[in-house]
């Protein structure tokens, strides 16, 4: 009797659930179908009617592009030729010239010739401008020109390129290129074995594993993990490197979607190589997304020390998803969160200030969570190390100089310049500085502060009011001051600008090899993280 009474309570109850999730479901695909016919029809009236010639291939790009840019900068539209260098991106191999390349409307500017592969044989350098490939104008070239780059193994390839001014040609071959996860790994004197983790490819665990092993048979009793400037890539492999370090069966990320079918939990699945040897992990802004997995988890779990500046803070989780004619839509689906519950997400992209921007929380809304062993931490976005140093940071105006490419045109300029003979050896001088503060000038550099920016908005409003003349002194008082507070500002954080100058420099004498070489003894992480792991005391005291 009980159980007829209870069926009948529970099946009309089951069906209104269904008869709500099919109205629902209804009532969505009905607003769906009705913008689509909206769009279609106003997509058709324009290629059909308006005054002009129109490029619809071009219109619906824009049209899908800036649909896109509303939600968030990771859900975005890929062509052919997205999808296939996302590909090479994460199996780590592809037939090309061997160079890192960044494609602009009239050229193709080297940014990194690889050691030893066809573009650095042929004597192709950082800076040097390709502006033709066989017979194709790159300035004529509409789609991505970088791509061209790309071919069968041992195909022929002619580039003429713009060097200092000058034109000249080079014929080369092109090769399999296989991009190294861990590019850099050295025993340091005093047995750190210092590892540098530059992506997340698919080879990535396999080559941080054999590095450990490596530096272990040498002598090396403590590890450092350099995750700098290391913008992520395969969340599985940020999983099997945490694993290297911590034992099987440990919770290393959870997703969370509006979707149920989106929320995991992700833990370790393999045996570790080591869980007790003392850890640090280098990290800083530029420390994206799969590199915040696997610090946050060594943290949550006090399993190592953070040291650097607050990482990125990327942490929406995107999954391709096939659509018609090769391409794809790269699509935000749900949101990381460390083992103790923390968000790595930095800027929240639902709520937007009066000028479009996402928002980021202060300080005041950071939440607290705990670490394994009861240690405090807290959320924000990225993840803000035990250690935080001065020199990991960058002021807006270095952030600036890098966006801009003013570091990267001056190493240029001082590569042709000037002869160094051994990286250990090298000093970028004050008169060094003096000229590079000098190349700002008529390099077209320019740096506006918000105080600026909020200047502009109260000339335009004064404009409007028609007391734009009233206020002419002041304003312009105010100009000469920030013009003299910018140029204080370059001399304020010359310390951190040399670093990057520096930095630069070396790479285009010596590679990023010798680079990393001169890390192991000029670089202020690098010499803190050795200091705490060579102090067992200290060291323990961080992680409880």
């Amino acid at each position: 009797m009980k159980k007829r009474m209870l069926k009948r309570i529970i099946l009309p109850v089951v069906l209104v659930g269904i008869l709500v999730g099919t109205a629902s479901f209804k009532s969505d695909f009905f607003a769906i179908a009705k913008q689509i016919e909206i769009f279609t029809t106003l997509f058709k009236e324009i290629n059909m009617n308006y005054v002009d010639e129109t490029n619809p291939a071009e219109l619906m790009d824009t049209a899908i592009k800036s649909m896109l840019a509303d939600l968030d900068p990771y859900t975005n539209y890929w062509n052919e030729q997205d999808v296939e260098a996302a590909r090479i991106n994460s199996a780590g191999e592809y037939t090309g010239i061997g160079a890192m390349v960044k494609t602009g409307a009239d050229a193709i500017t080297i940014v990194e010739a690889y050691k030893d592969y066809p573009a650095d044989k042929a004597g192709l350098k950082p800076g040097d401008e390709i502006i033709k490939i066989g017979n194709i104008n790159v300035s004529d070239f509409k789609e991505d020109a970088g791509e061209l780059l790309n071919g069968a193994p041992e195909s022929t390839i002619e580039i003429t390129y713009r060097r200092q001014g000058e034109v000249k040609t080079t014929s080369l071959k092109r090769t399999s290129v296989e991009l190294n996860a861990v590019p850099f790994y050295k025993l340091l004197d005093d047995k750190s074995g210092y590892i540098v983790l530059s992506r997340f490819n698919n080879k990535a665990s396999a080559e941080v594993s054999r590095a450990v092993k490596d530096l272990r048979n040498k002598g090396a009793e403590k590890i450092i993990l350099d995750l700098r400037n290391n913008p992520g890539g395969l969340l599985n492999e940020a999983i099997n490197i945490a694993n290297l370090f911590l034992p099987k069966g440990e919770l290393i990320v959870t997703t969370k979607s509006a979707i149920e079918k989106y929320n995991r939990e992700f833990f370790t699945q393999n045996e570790p190589i080591d869980t007790h040897i003392p850890l640090a992990i280098l990290v800083n802004g530029r420390s994206a997304s799969a590199s915040e997995i696997v610090a946050g988890s060594i943290q949550d779990l006090d399993r190592g020390v953070i040291i650097g500046a607050r990482s990125f803070g990327k942490g929406l989780v995107q999954r391709p998803r096939e659509l018609a004619y090769g391409t794809q839509l790269k699509i935000t689906i749900s949101r990381y969160y460390t083992p103790s519950g923390r968000c790595i997400q930095a800027l929240d992209y639902r709520h937007r200030d009066e000028k479009g921007k996402a928002i980021r929380k202060t300080s005041a809304d950071y939440n607290q969570f705990t670490t394994r062993n009861g240690r405090k931490v807290f959320d924000g976005g990225g993840i803000l190390p035990d250690i935080q140093l001065e020199t990991s940071k960058l002021a807006d105006i270095t952030s600036s100089l890098l966006y801009q490419d003013a570091i990267f045109d001056y190493a240029t300029k001082y590569y042709y310049a000037h002869q160094i003979s051994d990286p250990s050896e090298f000093k970028f001088t004050d008169s060094d500085y003096a000229d590079f503060k000098k190349f700002l000038e008529t390099s077209g550099f320019k740096y506006e502060t918000q105080t600026e920016k909020n200047l502009d908005e109260l000339i335009e409003s004064a404009e409007k009011e028609e007391i734009k003349a009233r206020i002419a002194e002041e304003t312009t008082a105010m100009r000469s001051s920030l013009k003299n507070y910018k140029k204080q500002e370059l001399d304020k954080q010359k310390t951190e600008i040399v670093d990057l100058l520096r930095d630069e420099i070396i790479k285009r004498y010596f590679y990023k090899e010798g680079l990393y070489e001169y890390y192991t003894q000029h670089n202020p992480e690098i010499e803190k993280a050795q200091e705490i792991l060579s102090n067992p005391v200290a060291y323990s005291k961080i992680l409880k």
